[in-house]
């Protein structure tokens, strides 16, 4: 059977933060192919607020260039929307039928989970493999509370804290400041070569 690690999100843009969960979930969990999986639509964030798929892809492309052990999955850019995670465990399940799947999330995500779409079918559906951020304390009996069993269903792992968050960047990039060393330099060129995060309005699809 198939150790799958998913890692969702919208990308915007992919930095470090998301290359090391993966590649610490990928280790730990002997995990034979981590997908990353970028949304097309979040259904909490309104469009205007979203760059344009066409360029979160380039750069998660080049973001992961040289792992074979990481790949895109298009599975929630080519359906259509809403687009929430537990609808999107059902198109992977059916993809991917014998695989054993480890959802990839940070403990800010956790805390949130009770508010997902159906949370109590996602967790029978998938482990989930949740890297410590700085800042997001999970109080466990809370949260076994409001989803009964998730303790069985938590794997917690052991990775450095990196707070880098793709709001943060946006705004740095927006503000004239830098991005070097917070994501990979060639994601870094391609943002500036393309003029993203420059101002409030997105830019076009290139």
């Amino acid at each position: 059977m198939k150790r799958l690690g998913l890692l969702g999100g919208t990308f915007d843009p992919p930095h470090y933060g998301h290359l090391v969960l993966a590649e610490q979930a990928r280790i730990q969990l002997q995990l034979d192919r981590v997908l990353f999986i970028p949304a097309a639509q979040p259904p909490h964030k309104p469009t205007a607020e979203v760059t344009p798929i066409a360029h979160r892809l380039q750069m998660l492309e080049l973001a992961i260039a040289g792992n074979p052990f990481f790949e895109i999955s298009r599975a929630d850019i080519d359906r259509p929307g809403p687009h929430y995670t537990v609808d999107l465990l059902t198109i992977l399940r059916e993809a991917y039928p014998e695989a054993e799947f480890f959802f990839l999330m940070g403990s800010d995500s956790l805390v949130d989970l009770p508010r997902w779409r159906d949370p109590h079918r996602l967790i029978q559906m998938t482990w989930l493999a949740v890297m410590p951020r700085p800042g997001y304390v999970v109080h466990m009996p809370l949260l076994e509370q409001a989803l009964p069993g998730i303790s069985r269903r938590l794997i917690w792992l052991d990775a450095p804290f990196l707070d880098i968050a793709s709001h943060d960047l946006r705004r740095r990039v927006r503000q004239g400041g830098s991005i070097r060393y917070l994501v990979p330099p060639e994601v870094e060129a391609y943002i500036h070569a393309h003029g993203l995060y420059r101002n409030a309005d997105r830019p076009s699809t290139p």
